[in-house]
């Protein structure tokens, strides 16, 4: 039986081969690690459902070093690693018979986005580059398209120039959350703001690294990392003088709140936000506490026809008669 470095080695490369970021891989292959050291698994077929059930009980009155309790957020991650371990291990030959297959994850709480910024707040923190400045510039057009396209830091990180399309207004993500590709479109504003940007402010900055093919970069023309950009956002939002968190999500939230709020289709939003499941993007309808029902009878075609109520309405009377000559 392999050792338990080889083992998540191998397994780490199924991760990677599966398409999942570096991130998740690097999470997954952690959790495992954890998992199997902490049930002192030396053979992963001695490993049982009791093994994992125990080792999940631990986790709900685990203690960090400053006293507190692992969020279910937290749980459910440790627990999904441990389920695509054994899947791997049960796929790869490895265990006959998969322990975690009935293991189901904490139920989360349907959490809401608590951090979205009014149009005044946005506008706000959108003038606080200094646009006398070079960086100034490249910041304002990464503001610009986090607020029109709501895609994640590490996807804006990962744009290349060749990703935006100034003339049609459109930005392809590459290799997303998932791995996946997606088209979003992007507004007037940031079209501006980034057309700016490139004819400005990128030559001067990539005037010492000419090969990068980053769209945004640093002083030194390298690509800029997601701790710089959300240190800028940080900092703007600060003097911009705003009591809430801001952080790039922030942004996304917004983004996505202001569609629904003004009548988006929510499938439309589910596709330029990227989300796998619907079930994420209907968070922004809860959110606004929008009364469905409502909008059903305000905006359905046989709820507004007044006629056709009165057409539907049952005749109790008739309907009553009948069953009492039956009854006869």
């Amino acid at each position: 039986m392999d050792n338990l470095n080889e083992l998540l080695f191998s397994f780490k490369e199924h991760l990677q081969v599966r398409g999942c970021s570096p991130s998740t891989v690097d999470l997954y292959t952690g959790q495992a690690r954890g998992f199997l050291q902490a049930v002192d698994a030396g053979d992963v077929r001695q490993v049982t459902k009791g093994h994992i059930e125990a080792y999940i009980e631990g986790l709900y009155r685990h203690k960090t070093d400053k006293g507190k309790s692992y969020t279910i957020g937290t749980i459910c991650t440790k627990v999904r690693a441990i389920k695509r371990l054994f899947e791997y291990l049960e796929a790869s030959n490895r265990v006959f018979i998969d322990p975690a297959e009935s293991i189901r994850e904490p139920q989360k709480d349907k959490s809401l986005p608590r951090h979205v910024l009014t149009r005044k707040e946005m506008e706000k923190i959108l003038d606080q580059p200094n646009l006398a400045l070079m960086t100034g510039i490249r910041d304002r057009a990464i503001l610009e398209v986090f607020y029109s396209t709501g895609i994640r830091l590490r996807e804006l990180c990962a744009l290349t120039v060749f990703d935006a399309d100034l003339q049609g207004g459109l930005l392809r993500v590459n290799k997303g959350k998932g791995q996946k590709d997606r088209v979003v479109p992007m507004g007037r504003h940031a079209v501006k703001a980034v057309r700016e940007y490139i004819a400005k402010a990128r030559p001067r900055l990539t005037k010492k690294n000419r090969k990068t093919r980053r769209l945004f970069v640093n002083r030194y023309g390298n690509p800029v990392t997601s701790q710089v950009v959300s240190l800028m956002i940080r900092t703007f939002a600060r003097q911009a003088r705003l009591k809430k968190r801001v952080t790039a999500h922030t942004f996304r939230h917004t983004f996505a709140t202001d569609l629904v709020k003004n009548g988006a289709d929510i499938v439309a939003v589910q596709r330029m936000l990227g989300h796998a499941d619907l079930k994420s993007t209907q968070q922004y309808i809860r959110a606004l506490g929008l009364d469905i029902k409502a909008v059903h009878a305000k905006t359905h075609p046989r709820e507004k026809d007044k006629t056709a109520r009165v057409t539907v309405k049952p005749q109790i009377e008739r309907i009553k008669g009948r069953y009492e000559r039956n009854a006869l």
